[in-house]
């Protein structure tokens, strides 16, 4: 069975609401999680709560307890490139965890996991939108070294606080991940990322709403 892993209550409404039937609704664990169907299909929906330690403990218990053998994760993020529009959704490729540093032990570059040979951690993808790579990291700000890290050094065009820990469980346990990411704000712009991230939510959601189903329909 699909289960969406989602950081937020907002973000996982429009998924929630798409649902022709929901059969369970409940909260465990430090979790909400809704089960019902979309387009005919039963899925799971985990609200993990903010930041990779949460949205990794969620991915496991979707494995491990509920059986999941897809994970969906899908939210708002940071656009890192100035062309991005408010918005605009894009599926991820490769996901990197920019705050992850071993680099004076293990001489590797920044975000590479100690089980790995690089930074890059591999998605599964849909041809439903633009591919672009995620950085995640425990922190949410405008500051310019985490900028150019994420830019320059590990090729990031996109920022959030969760993906890379979902697919780094998603790859011990052999799951295919599929993630999807709103734009809700871009770095550079005369407002702050926080500025433009609290003012745009909604757009986004109307984003959501809009593709959720061929979301599911293209995740296997």
């Amino acid at each position: 069975m699909k289960c969406f892993v989602i950081a937020m209550e907002c973000e996982a409404a429009p998924v929630i609401e798409a649902m022709e039937t929901k059969d369970l609704d409940e909260n465990l664990w430090g979790f909400h999680l809704v089960m019902g169907s979309i387009g005919g299909e039963k899925l799971y929906v985990l609200v993990s709560g903010i930041g990779k330690v949460n949205a990794g403990r969620a991915t496991q218990y979707a494995i491990s307890v509920l059986g999941a053998d897809v994970i969906i994760n899908i939210g708002v993020a940071g656009g890192l490139k100035p062309s991005m529009k408010v918005a605009e959704i894009y599926g991820v490729s490769g996901a990197v965890q920019y705050d992850f540093d071993l680099v004076q032990i293990n001489h590797t570059p920044v975000g590479t996991l100690n089980e790995c040979e690089e930074p890059l951690l591999p998605l599964d993808t849909a041809d439903l939108y633009p591919l672009e790579i995620v950085g995640s990291g425990d922190r949410f700000n405008d500051d310019p070294a985490d900028f150019t890290l994420l830019t320059k050094a590990l090729g990031a065009g996109i920022r959030d606080m969760e993906l890379a820990a979902v697919k780094q469980v998603c790859m011990h346990c052999c799951v295919p991940c599929y993630s999807f990411k709103i734009i809700s704000d871009v770095a550079g712009g005369e407002e702050s990322t926080p500025d433009q991230y609290m003012k745009n939510q909604a757009l986004c959601f109307e984003t959501e709403r809009r593709e959720i189903r061929s979301i599911v329909a293209a995740c296997n």
